[in-house]
């Protein structure tokens, strides 16, 4: 499995990285050899999660391999530009960037929500991921590639609520839309560069963003009826995706969305 990862020594930087899918992510690229730069608003795990240890995730990481943590507003552009600059200032380059930091806002419909939701919600989720990419390819393209020519991998955490509509999630929906759009685009320009951007759609995991949902009866009946596969997916499940869209296993892998949704997405 090793030979297909490949990504020892690949500096990283994971947005959103203190809890739910973006530690997993920080976790699963630390397993196998990545240096990982940890960014987030705070590096203390976030109440309500189903995370086992209460370490900040750099921490973790620490204990067997290289991390540190920055920490980065992701709506930020000064904030983003200087998270790049830590990481090339600290291991020298960056070779992996995963726009993973994201924000829901709550249910309401169109009418019923506010103008201040509606921008909050795509100054994170969107706007954080046109920074994060454009720190992270101006870098990229400056910097010697690698020895197979690649000079970067660019994974976007968009969602299945970015593919299909989600009932009164309409800040969310068109955020998470614009990142899978932006994903294809920008993979598109840079392609003959050899910078993989791809994106990932996750299904319901559990995290301490849908804690609510999944602790209210009817509606953790309603989640779990919608996906066909018989249970939800863990941020571990995302982790692993991530993991090999940085690797050298997907080699010829760019402008995909993979959905990781127990089957949402396919009826």
């Amino acid at each position: 499995m090793s030979g297909i990862l490949s990504i020892k020594g690949r500096v990283a930087i994971v947005t959103g990285s203190s809890s739910g899918l973006g530690r997993a992510i920080a976790l699963a690229l630390a397993s196998e050899g990545a240096i990982v730069v940890c960014s987030d608003i705070t590096p203390v795990l976030r109440a309500g999660g189903y995370e086992a240890d209460n370490a900040p995730t750099h921490e973790i990481i620490a204990r067997t391999s290289k991390a540190i943590f920055k920490k980065a507003d992701s709506s930020s552009a000064e904030n983003m530009e200087a998270l790049v600059e830590a990481a090339v200032a600290t291991y020298g380059r960056l070779d992996i960037m995963v726009n993973n930091a994201g924000v829901f806002c709550g249910q309401h419909r169109v009418a019923e929500e506010s103008v201040e939701a509606f921008d909050k919600t795509m100054a994170i989720n969107s706007r954080g991921v046109f920074l994060g990419m454009k720190y992270a390819i101006a870098q990229m393209m400056k910097q010697e590639p690698r020895a197979s020519g690649d000079r970067g991998w660019i994974v976007n955490i968009s969602s299945i609520g970015g593919l299909v509509g989600l009932s009164m999630e309409p800040s969310y929906c068109a955020s998470k839309g614009a990142v899978v759009a932006l994903t294809r685009q920008a993979a598109l320009d840079y392609a003959p560069d050899k910078i993989h951007i791809n994106a990932v759609c996750p299904g319901f995991i559990r995290t301490a963003m849908v804690r609510s949902a999944l602790e209210d009866a009817a509606l953790n009946k309603e989640i779990h009826g919608a996906t066909p596969w018989p249970h939800l997916g863990v941020p571990e499940d995302i982790g692993k995706t991530v993991l090999f869209l940085s690797g050298d296993g997907a080699s010829w892998i760019t402008g995909a969305v993979v959905n990781v949704d127990g089957g949402y997405c396919a009826q």
